[in-house]
């Protein structure tokens, strides 16, 4: 059965996905062990730092593979921190105008109950986390909407 994982990324690398065509997405150095947990057939769903909202979903379309070329935005003369690959393809994107607030979202989603409701942004520190089919139904249900096609 599919799994639906959030990743959290900065805008300029979400940017950085959306020029590749959400064709290919990467997982930190540290996150190898993770990394193995996704399948193909997974669903990803965007958060972006620093503007706290969702911004579309990826499938994940082949296998992991590791591969160290600049793909993302990374410090001069440092290696691409995001080792860690699958072939990805584009699922719902939202215009920036609809990117969903995560705020809007803290009494509905399960994962984000694991915190005091005025720490919320806990929630969504790290990398990437796996959501419950709950928390998936509504934010697929949610960048459905935004994005005005059938729930």
């Amino acid at each position: 059965m599919p799994r639906t994982w959030i990743l959290t990324g900065s805008p300029e690398n979400y940017a950085a996905t959306k020029e590749h065509g959400f064709g290919v997405i990467g997982l930190k150095e540290r996150n190898r062990n993770r990394a193995l947990e996704l399948q193909p057939g997974d669903r990803i769903v965007l958060y972006l730092t620093r503007l706290m909202s969702f911004a579309g979903s990826i499938r994940i379309e082949g296998e992991l593979y590791e591969e160290r070329s600049k793909l993302w935005p990374v410090k001069p003369g440092k290696p691409d921190p995001y080792p860690w690959r699958f072939p990805t393809s584009p699922e719902i994107v939202l215009e920036q105008s609809d990117w969903i607030p995560a705020e809007s979202l803290v009494d509905q989603l399960e994962h984000i109950q694991k915190w005091p409701r005025e720490h919320w942004k806990l929630a969504f520190q790290g990398q990437v986390r796996p959501v419950s089919d709950h928390d998936a139904q509504v934010l697929l249900d949610r960048m459905r909407a935004a994005a005005g096609a059938p729930a």
